[in-house]
């Protein structure tokens, strides 16, 4: 896990929903969570798995009262109709989320902190900040396009319950290189690819990837 004592952007989980809720994927022209975030968001400790869920400064990781917010970004070339795939490591001194270590990804980004509201939109400013600045390198910053292509809720599972995913797409025609320790490998990939580690034993893929994937072959 990250430090526990971190303060992050969270939204009242029925404040985000209210009549609107979704299981899965849900495209940015049916409903436009990204405002209901932006008008209700409140700070609060992130804590971890491994305290009490009423800790007394507050544990946004076991609140299901509360979701985080995550840019999940997607890098695209659109000509050539790639996405960039990568693995987490699996090392405890490179990625220290266990439930996530050595899972195969196609999504970028992370949790939105405080700092990140100062100017403007924080869900934008933490995505080029956690993906552009920290994670992976355009190379030559050739970004032709941001864009949301929708949102994603899963609550089948533990870190689906308390985060829900803003699924932004950065289209470029440049290469990319990963920059960050926590990525072990990547590179650019087909759909028809992706849905081959999908459904392979030998790869394990994050929950919200393999939810991403039809909304993206839809795209392209």
């Amino acid at each position: 896990m990250g430090n526990p004592n971190q303060r992050i952007i969270v939204v009242n989980t029925k404040t985000l929903f209210g009549n609107n809720y979704f299981e899965g994927f849900r495209p940015a022209e049916e409903f436009d969570y990204e405002s209901k975030i932006l008008s209700n968001y409140q700070i609060m400790r992130r804590g971890s798995v491994a305290e009490p869920k009423n800790h007394p400064e507050g544990n946004a990781e076991r609140n299901t009262e509360f979701k985080q917010p995550i840019g999940y970004t997607m890098i695209v070339n659109p000509q050539f109709k790639k996405v960039f795939a990568y693995q987490r490591s699996s090392k405890d001194s490179e990625y220290k989320e266990k439930r996530l270590q050595g899972k195969w990804s196609w999504g970028l980004g992370g949790h939105i902190e405080p700092f990140d509201a100062e100017n403007g939109n924080p869900l934008k400013k933490s995505l080029l900040r956690e993906v552009l600045k920290e994670e992976i390198e355009i190379l030559n910053e050739n970004i032709q396009n941001i864009n949301i292509l929708g949102y994603i809720n899963d609550d089948s599972n533990s870190v689906g319950k308390v985060h829900f995913g803003i699924l932004y797409l950065i289209e470029t025609d440049g290469d990319v290189k990963p920059k960050d320790k926590e990525i072990a490998q990547g590179k650019f990939t087909s759909i028809n690819e992706l849905e081959k580690i999908c459904s392979s034993l030998d790869y394990e893929v994050e929950t919200w990837s393999k939810i991403a994937l039809g909304p993206l072959r839809d795209y392209f």
